[in-house]
């Protein structure tokens, strides 16, 4: 069992639309009810049929109405909390008039959806807030969300919003494990496709702001990752190409603007790789590191930050990546206190999945020379043999 309960940011402005929301709905549920009076059990008032989405013959208002009503106390407290965990964001980056329409135009869609499958009549926000969801996905999917899981124990553990949401709660909780009954769970798809098409959808055609961070961005920054590889992969150097070219004055402006562009471009990259690391997302600022030295292979960060960088993509097995940030670690940190442990790392990485063995020898020798913990020592001279067979 895997529940999120936190994300690792908070809305700049006090998501005053989301609050709302989740007053109404908890206001109709608390009017929605009445005491049975033959048994003193709970049953609905007379009303409530005529607002549910029937699944035959519905009338326009209940693709709205019917996602204000719950069936019992754990639908609402359920849709609620997610509601509240994922919407806040969300209403703080559309704005609060922007944000109602979204979350009612997610009602409307995931309740088409549903009918369209031949769904029975519905109650409950899940498809709207599925749609807030698939929008959290799109504007926030490298935040990390800290959940609880237990199986045989009980742990707190911290994802990305993009695998959590896409991998658990949309392919498994609603594809792959339909177990509970009378769940619409094609309403729920039918919210999330909403929320995430047109989030996208907003991003790409500039109607909200994109940023380093959201869906867009990320793909924006794939798609330049894979025609700089193209590029480079027939042995064009974008950096100071194949031909020198004799420069007029005019070249000289364009060219001055062009790196006054990429300088800025670069402090922003920079940014998010601090605002990353301060979040403990290393995955996402490994990636924007290596999107920094697509911009510009001579940028240098900071000590620690380049450090942690290295591990992470050795970590990630990116050999010749982590090992591109390791001889830039050593070329401009080589006095840290502990260089003869990166020299290792490089060490080995050049032997056991570069096949650079004379660059394995160097740096091996190296770190030889310096190490005094005696399982590394071990480890380097054991290396070193290997290589020499």
């Amino acid at each position: 069992m895997l529940l999120p309960i936190k994300t690792s940011i908070s809305p700049r402005q006090t998501p005053y639309a989301n609050y709302a929301m989740i007053a109404v709905n908890m206001v109709v549920y608390f009017l929605q009810w009445r005491i049975n009076a033959g048994d003193g059990g709970l049953e609905f008032r007379p009303w409530v049929g005529a607002f549910m989405l029937q699944g035959q013959r519905p009338d326009l208002w209940q693709f709205v109405s019917y996602a204000f009503l719950h069936g019992d106390m754990w639908h609402i407290l359920g849709n609620m909390f997610f509601l509240y965990l994922f919407g806040n964001n969300v209403n703080d980056k559309l704005g609060h008039i922007g944000y109602l329409c979204f979350y009612l135009s997610g009602a409307v869609f995931s309740g088409v959806g549903h009918i369209l499958v031949g769904g029975g009549s519905v109650i409950g926000a899940s498809g709207a807030v599925a749609a807030v969801t698939g929008a959290y996905l799109v504007l926030f999917p490298q935040t990390l969300i800290t959940c609880i899981y237990w199986f045989f124990f009980i742990g707190v553990w911290e994802l990305p919003a993009l695998y959590l949401i896409l991998l658990k709660m949309i392919l498994f909780d609603n594809i792959i494990a339909r177990r509970t009954p009378f769940v619409a769970y094609e309403a729920h798809l039918a919210g999330y496709a909403v929320g995430i098409t047109a989030m996208v959808a907003m991003l790409a055609t500039g109607l909200i702001s994109t940023s380093n961070f959201d869906l867009w961005a990320m793909i924006k920054r794939w798609d330049r990752r894979r025609r700089y590889r193209d590029v480079v992969s027939n042995g064009y150097d974008p950096f100071t190409g194949r031909t020198k070219t004799k420069q007029i004055r005019v070249k000289e402006v364009i060219k001055s603007a062009a790196e006054k562009q990429k300088d800025e471009q670069a402090g922003q990259l920079r940014s998010e790789i601090s605002e990353r690391l301060a979040q403990r997302n290393l995955p996402a600022a490994a990636e924007v590191y290596l999107d920094l030295l697509d911009l510009d292979a001579e940028q240098i960060l900071p000590r620690q930050q380049l450090l942690d960088i290295a591990n992470q993509l050795a970590g990630e097995s990116k050999h010749v990546e982590s090992a591109r940030a390791y001889e830039q670690f050593l070329a401009h940190y080589g006095n840290h206190e502990h260089a003869e442990q990166v020299e290792l790392m490089l060490g080995i990485l050049y032997s056991r999945y570069l096949n650079q063995k004379e660059s394995a020898a160097k740096y091996l020798q190296s770190a030889a020379n310096k190490l005094a913990d005696p399982g590394q020592l071990r480890m380097c001279r054991d290396e070193l043999a290997r290589l020499q067979e």
